[in-house]
């Protein structure tokens, strides 16, 4: 009897184990290079990336605000959106060249979207005004399969509550 309680409690805890060591090894998932559009899922053109980093960057040399566009087919290992995206933010500050203010993370094959900003802009750009933006600007537009378009929105209405 103590032998199966032993075995079982084994088997209990070994999953927990093993989770707990892939956790460590998650930073070493994102790609060592940022700019401010990163098309990973590949849904925008060269000319429609080519167009919203020109705007991104154009704004960062004005504002000093820095948006970041990810855009990822999968969030493997991790096991939700926002935990994935927290992730990658955490990673793009560990570098002062890569940190941005905003962080837009969107994924059309997991149909999700996560907006995370700092602490510091919360005054001009409230977590309510960022959901307002995706859901009057962005979603529709991603609905209709134009995830360029709804980037565009959601840039535009962000770079004009920032002013």
């Amino acid at each position: 009897m103590k032998k199966l309680f032993f075995a079982l409690t084994i088997l209990l805890l070994l999953p927990n184990y093993i989770s707990a060591q892939s956790k460590t090894e998650q930073q070493n998932i994102f790609s060592k290079s940022y700019n401010y559009v990163n098309d990973f899922e590949k849904i925008l053109t060269e000319k429609q990336i080519e167009t919203l980093n020109t705007t991104l960057k154009t704004f960062e040399k004005k504002a000093l605000y820095k948006i970041v566009i990810v855009s990822v087919p999968s969030i493997k290992p991790y096991d939700s959106f926002p935990e994935y995206a927290h992730g990658l933010d955490q990673y793009l500050a560990s570098d002062p060249k890569l940190d941005p203010t905003i962080l837009i993370v969107v994924s059309k094959t997991l149909r999700q979207i996560q907006v995370l900003s700092i602490d510091l802009i919360r005054y001009k750009l409230s977590d309510d005004e960022t959901q307002s933006i995706l859901t009057n600007f962005t979603i529709p537009e991603f609905k209709k399969g134009d995830y360029y378009q709804g980037l565009e929105n959601a840039v535009t209405q962000i770079i004009d509550k920032m002013k």
